[in-house]
């Protein structure tokens, strides 16, 4: 029967910088690449952002951020077009602050 050890056999004859970039490697294996938009998609995003701030409701929005694609449900307080941020408040009351150019996807959310 061979005991194969795997990883653990080989990392004691590598220096400590193979081992780091070896780890780099990996975790930039797991980034997410993030979508283009349309027009469509936007205008829908639009309509939805002009619906949930008219009434109120919560949404779910999805937005890429450091490699990863985020959720966040909650509702929105203001739309900063200066700063180009939306200003959302979430169910355990902390504000986020998120870029319009990185949101994906925004949708309303039921109760």
């Amino acid at each position: 029967m061979i005991r194969d050890r795997g990883r653990i056999k080989w990392t004691a004859m590598m220096l400590p910088e193979h081992v780091k970039c070896l780890r780099d490697w990996v975790k930039e294996d797991q980034y997410e690449q993030p979508k283009e938009m349309d027009e469509q998609q936007l205008e829908l995003m639009n309509k939805t952002v002009t619906q949930a701030m008219e009434s109120g409701q919560d949404i779910t929005i999805t937005y890429y951020q450091n490699h990863r694609y985020e959720i966040i449900i909650g509702t929105i307080h203001h739309c900063d077009k200066t700063a180009q941020r939306l200003h959302v408040i979430d169910r355990f009351e902390a504000v986020h602050r998120i870029p319009l150019e990185t949101i994906v996807d925004i949708r309303l959310t039921d109760k």
